[in-house]
């Protein structure tokens, strides 16, 4: 066991993180600022998620200058385009020595650098001791392939800090991509341990009934979430925004959408771009009108299309467009040259400049072109309304009348994101104060026990460590799923098998288990598994197809003694697996555009392996109770007559917030395998309880049952499950050989 627990305590992810010590502050930090900078100096790892204007720049460079001068070696901030030069600036302000990447060569000895994001290849072959991404939101935005090129590339840093604005609390997928940036968990443990995600739609998760207050604690050991100083406890009297005044500018097109007799509003996306482009002269007229009226005010006009943009720069005089097709260098000049006041009216896309830009010398901006993305028009807006503008800030929406969807739409996304934001803040403002004052690194505990009852054992562990306990040779058969690699995982614990980087991490723990089977297990018997081959994605794995898993496993199997015995194939509806997991390859559409995607579905396996030796207590069965026709269907080597649904926690009662087992299975699997493979009276294991669905068939078929569970809401569950199989056993083993 002593290898196991090295090999666990290599794996340990929770603690690793090292503490920075403190050797500079900013003098003009404010106090709060001080506070969360000397939490995520504590940290060594952790996210700011503060509102606009709260100085994530100034506790960005502290951090980044502390970890300068305690690794004496170079710190990377990455930013968007135009922000480098704002960092550099407020280097100089506060005596931070920033220098920018423009070319490889720059890159030089120790120090602080910033480059924007699209440089992250002239980083990429050089030693860092520590990284910041700056509107760090923004690689949620990012395709995954970036993305996890940015992941990846962090991963070899030890230090790593992330600042944005305070995120939307329902976007569960920027928590997961900082989180995976910082190497807390990745993607997968977060939403196996908080989340669950019913039906079709495999993009939308929603959080567990009984898990909302454990999962805001574990975002606080990590990120710190506030929108004002008094969140955390601390004066935020001087951190008041300035009034904002929206102003709605309809215009009255008079014009009739395609097909229509009446003027409507536009409802389809179609008929949205078809109302923008009608309407794209009257637009731009009453924007120019708006700016006229005040000829001295500095003025940002968004836009959506490029005629827009075209038209507005022709209306407005002295307007300056930032566009797309602009180099990088021209873009951060204008941009430049907005904030310092030298450009008066800035005309541009949210997409191309909404983040991270300070403009708090402007206090009006007009939208002249709309889409649905809230998120864009509100990082837009904060880009002058924010903590530092002293000016009541005026928007206006120039919208043509037969937009008014669009209008309503974001109106109602504004109320829903407001109400949503407080609540969070309401939900996470002790646990973050908590964290300040400490600074806890995430602990997560190892519990052991065990529950007994008639014919059965439920222990509550990590399998590996409760099956090295078990005597030589004292079980009859065992059957079980275990973790898919990391394609699920059931708890943060770095003992869970799913909780795992890679499928060699994966597969190295697993034959641990793999040894203590082939140990306990009687000569002559079996073992049985259930897997399935595993999909692997361009974003993770560079190309997408499958990985063998299922030889990987007999593979362990063959190296640690056993005989690779027999196998049946489950047969899965592909028609349910395409609207589960909206796979390319199953996708109907796809055999139009190249059907050399295309591929068949991925069927279950039950491998069964036999520790060599010689039976001493045969399992034997009469034409009576084995019946030829029986006989005949388990003999097959594929079941196509296994309902995916007939597991445990469907027949079980549950209450509503009862933990669902991610992928338990099937009962009719167990069923037979129990009647092919095991007596009366037989001892069955299941390292991998679950919530007792092995246990649950054993018990009814009268075998024993040892089961073991490390997730300890599956183990409660599991010995509820148990306690009441034997109330049914009668009525379910009377089925079982139907």
């Amino acid at each position: 066991m002593s290898d196991y627990l090295e090999f666990i305590a290599g794996k340990d992810r929770s603690t690793r993180f090292n503490r920075i010590p403190e050797e500079w502050m900013p003098k003009d930090a404010f106090d709060y600022q001080k506070t969360i900078i000397k939490w995520a100096l504590r940290k060594g790892r952790a996210c700011i998620f503060a509102g606009t204007g709260l100085g994530k720049t100034l506790m960005e460079l502290a951090w980044a200058e502390n970890v300068q001068r305690f690794s004496k070696w170079r710190v990377l901030i990455l930013a968007p385009l135009a922000v480098s030069d704002q960092i550099v600036s407020e280097g100089k302000r506060f005596g931070v020595k920033v220098k920018k990447i423009r070319a490889e060569s720059d890159i030089d000895g120790p120090g602080i650098y910033v480059t924007n994001y699209a440089k992250l290849h002239m980083v990429r072959g050089h030693e860092w001791s520590g990284i910041v991404l700056d509107e760090s939101s923004i690689i949620k935005h990012h395709d995954g392939a970036t993305k996890a090129e940015l992941i990846e590339f962090a991963d070899g840093i030890e230090y790593r800090l992330a600042s944005t604005a305070t995120p939307a609390p329902n976007d569960w997928m920027e928590l997961a991509s900082h989180a995976e940036f910082l190497g807390v968990c990745s993607r997968a443990e977060m939403l196996a341990t908080y989340f669950v995600h019913d039906g079709g739609e495999t993009q939308k998760w929603r959080l567990k009934g009984h898990a909302i207050t454990p999962f805001w604690k574990w975002v606080c050991s990590w990120a710190c979430l506030l929108q004002s100083p008094e969140d955390i406890g601390f004066d935020g009297s001087r951190h008041k925004l300035p009034e904002l005044r929206q102003h709605l500018a309809t215009i009255s097109s008079n014009s009739r959408l395609p097909g229509e007799l009446f003027v409507v509003e536009a409802a389809t996306l179609q008929e949205r771009l078809a109302a923008k482009r009608k309407t794209v002269d009257d637009r731009v007229a009453e924007a120019a009108r708006i700016v006229a009226a005040e000829p001295e005010k500095p003025w940002v006009i968004w836009c959506h299309l490029n005629s827009e943009s075209d038209a507005l720069a022709e209306a407005i005089p002295g307007s300056v467009e930032l566009r797309g097709d602009q180099d990088e260098e021209t873009k951060e000049r204008i941009l430049r040259e907005f904030a310092d006041g030298t450009i008066r009216v800035l005309i541009g896309k949210p997409s191309m400049c909404g983040f991270g830009l300070n403009w708090q010398h402007c206090s009006r901006m007009a939208f002249v072109g709309l889409n649905d993305s809230w998120e864009q028009i509100y990082q837009a807006v904060r880009r002058c309304w924010r903590f530092g503008q002293s000016n009541p800030v005026d928007v206006w929406f120039v919208a043509a009348d037969i937009e008014g969807n669009v209008v309503s739409n974001i109106e109602r996304k504004d109320r829903q994101a407001r109400e949503m934001a407080d609540r969070m803040i309401a939900e996470t403002s002790v646990f973050v104060t908590d964290e300040l004052k400490d600074g806890r690194n995430i602990q997560v505990e190892y519990k052991r026990e065990v529950k007994t009852g008639e014919g059965w054992e439920m222990r509550l562990g990590d399998c590996v460590d409760e099956t090295a306990g078990m005597a030589d040779e004292s079980i009859d058969f065992s059957i079980y799923s275990p973790p898919f690699a990391s394609l699920y995982t059931y708890s943060a614990s770095p003992r869970d098998m799913g909780n795992t980087r890679t499928d060699d991490e994966f597969l190295e723990q697993y034959r641990f288990l793999v040894r203590n089977l082939y140990r306990v297990t009687k000569p002559g018997r079996l073992t049985a598994f259930h897997c399935m081959l595993l999909p692997s994605s361009k974003a993770h794995h560079g190309e997408i197809g499958l990985r063998d898993f299922r030889g990987e496993l007999i593979r362990i199997h063959v190296e640690e003694g056993w005989i690779y015995h027999s196998e049946v194939c489950i047969w899965k509806d592909p028609v349910t697996s395409m609207q589960r997991t909206k796979a390319i390859g199953l996708l109907w559409k796809q055999l139009k555009k190249d059907s050399t995607i295309s591929r068949q579905g991925i069927p279950d396996y039950l491998v069964v392996c036999r520790k060599p030796g010689v039976n001493t207590s045969p399992v034997s069965h009469t034409a009576e109770d084995f019946p030829v026709g029986e006989w005949q269907k388990i003999a097959s080597p594929v079941w196509m007559d296994i309902n995916p649904s007939d597991t445990l926690q469907k027949t079980s009662a549950r209450e509503e917030e009862d933990e669902r087992h991610i992928c338990p299975l099937q009962l009719e699997v167990i069923r037979r395998a129990l009647r092919m493979w095991s007596n009366s009276g037989d001892t069955v294991l299941s390292p991998f309880g679950g919530i007792g669905s092995e246990g649950h068939v054993a018990l009814q078929m009268g075998r024993k049952f040892i089961g073991c569970e490390l997730k300890e809401s599956y183990w409660k569950q599991a010995c509820a499950n148990l306690r009441a199989a034997k109330s049914k056993s009668s009525t379910l083993f009377d089925n079982a050989a139907v």
